[in-house]
């Protein structure tokens, strides 16, 4: 019998890093299952990923322990989770339902392995009627520019009080605060309606219909306090021709916005993402 756990971290490039790690690991019988790593020759970075099990009794603290000193002596940054371990995850979203269901319904199944500790919107819980929600906690947080800081505070209270790990905008139609996007860094993730960068604001599939595109796509990102212009983590887009009518872009686009925010999701859930300024590092399945 043995426990898995991933690893992932980055620090300035130089030679032996792989080798400062892995001996940590060795100590311990760690056998490592699956290594990825990338070297940016323009920031002089180095990232990388390793999947690894350890002998059965082998604690997480323990792999933390024989893996600090090395990773300390490379002021890297770094993570270690555990296969076993499952992320909290808040869910927020406004009239617009079709990323909440599709997540709901992929957490159900088992394909996204998290925990949906609730589920935040400015709208109220009828909006939602063809959706299950009974298992789900729901807040209700009615935004106006009035109320607006004091709602933030209740759903930071929120996200204290269910320790939640990741918070995901399922097409949540509220510009989040600086100060809020800040408390979030690197753990709030964002689908946007367009292959960034273009077409933003309000109705933006009337736009491409107009502009007669042949590719509309949709983008996920963490969220920081430059409006859709976070680290992003996917992308997709379909081609599209004269024929599409808005409307049909819309049905389009929202089969392209579930897809990305859900497999931007996995990645975050299955410690593939690595920040890299103000891009992202996504090593792959």
């Amino acid at each position: 019998m043995s426990t898995a756990f991933t690893l992932k971290f980055a620090c300035d490039d130089r030679p032996g890093i792989v080798s400062r790690v892995t001996t940590g690991l060795a100590a311990i019988g760690g056998n490592i299952q699956e290594a990825s790593h990338f070297n940016d020759q323009l920031t002089g970075r180095f990232f990388c990923r390793l999947a690894f099990t350890v002998p059965a009794g082998v604690t997480e603290t323990t792999v933390r322990e024989n893996v600090s000193d090395g990773l300390t002596q490379l002021a890297a940054t770094w993570s270690v989770t555990g296969d076993r371990s499952r992320m909290r995850v808040l869910i927020m979203a406004s009239k617009l339902d079709h990323c909440l269901a599709d997540l709901l319904y992929r957490w159900r199944i088992g394909e996204l392995p998290m925990d949906v500790v609730g589920v935040v919107s400015n709208h109220p819980c009828e909006v939602y009627q063809h959706i299950d929600l009974s298992d789900v906690p729901f807040h209700h947080l009615p935004v106006t520019k009035e109320n607006k800081p004091e709602q933030e505070a209740k759903l930071l209270a929120i996200v204290d009080e269910y320790e939640v790990d990741l918070v995901v905008l399922a097409r949540y139609m509220q510009i989040l605060s600086d100060e809020l996007s800040a408390s979030l860094a690197g753990r709030c993730i964002n689908i946007h309606h367009s292959f960034l960068p273009g077409f933003k604001g309000a109705k933006p599939y009337h736009q491409a219909y107009e502009r007669g595109v042949k590719l509309i796509g949709a983008t996920a990102h963490y969220v920081t306090g430059d409006l859709d212009e976070g680290p992003i983590i996917a992308q997709d887009v379909e081609p599209v021709t004269h024929r599409d009518t808005p409307e049909q872009l819309v049905r389009k686009g929202r089969d392209i916005e579930r897809r990305v925010l859900a497999r931007a999701v996995r990645h975050h859930l299955e410690s593939q993402v690595l920040l890299n300024g103000r891009t992202t590092v996504v090593f792959p399945d």
